[in-house]
């Protein structure tokens, strides 16, 4: 049957599938698979499928936030997918992550609302052993600096007091915010999935977020060669 936000079907839906927010990312993903072809384009979920490494994998977009994440993970899941990887971006939380530099995340701070609407917050948001060791082994074998710990994900992009909401969390060791991975770890492990996630970082630390967002979008050098890598890394660690 076919699933009414992303207008996919079991038969077009692999086990493997990495997930991105913004729809255009897909394309750019998709690039570097073998014979990749559309397979829908509705809201915020645009996917195609290809093969890499001589496995069949599925790229679906989420849009912004928790809720659509959620969607999209619950009906992908009903399409008898199993292991996803989210390759986003993210804002960063230490003053030590360049931009274009990754962040292979291995817990978030559940700071959404859509995670909580299915788990109390005493449950932990954290990423799968096996895709995130996969990942960190190809990383580490082509010397690419990246960042693994905890990142924050939340709700709220514009705040007034968004300076001092990152001081905090900064003083407790997170390395960059986001506004999905929480969601989709929680939701994974309730679900009996395999979820990982790479970030590229596209703002640094202490800058306004917008003017970050603003370079990441007109296609800043450092941040597209960033994000090139986080697709090589997550379609190797769903592939080993």
């Amino acid at each position: 049957m076919q699933q009414p936000h992303i207008l996919l079907s079991s038969d077009q839906v692999s086990e493997l599938v990495v997930l991105c927010g913004e729809p255009a990312r897909v394309d750019r993903i998709s690039a570097h698979l073998e014979n990749a072809t559309l397979l829908a384009d509705n809201r915020e979920f645009r996917s195609m499928s290809g093969s890499f490494a001589g496995k069949t994998i599925t790229v679906c977009s989420t849009g912004i936030g928790a809720p659509s994440a959620i969607i999209a993970l619950e009906e992908l899941r009903q399409c008898g997918a199993t292991q996803f990887i989210r390759i986003g971006s993210a804002g960063a939380l230490q003053p030590k992550i360049a931009l274009g530099e990754l962040i292979l995340v291995d817990g978030a701070v559940r700071d959404d609302g859509g995670s909580s609407s299915h788990a109390p917050l005493a449950y932990p948001a954290i990423a799968d052993r096996h895709l995130t060791c996969a990942m960190e082994t190809y990383l580490t074998e082509h010397n690419v600096t990246f960042h693994s710990g905890i990142v924050r994900s939340h709700d709220s992009f514009y705040r007034d007091d968004e300076m001092e909401v990152c001081k905090r969390w900064h003083h407790m060791g997170v390395l960059g915010a986001d506004m999905e991975t929480a969601a989709l770890m929680t939701l994974g492990r309730i679900k009996g999935l395999k979820v990982g996630a790479v970030l590229n970082n596209v703002v640094l630390y202490g800058n306004d977020v917008q003017e970050g967002i603003n370079d990441y979008v007109c296609s800043d050098d450092a941040l597209m060669r960033g994000e090139k890598m986080a697709i090589r890394c997550a379609l190797h660690g769903l592939t080993s």
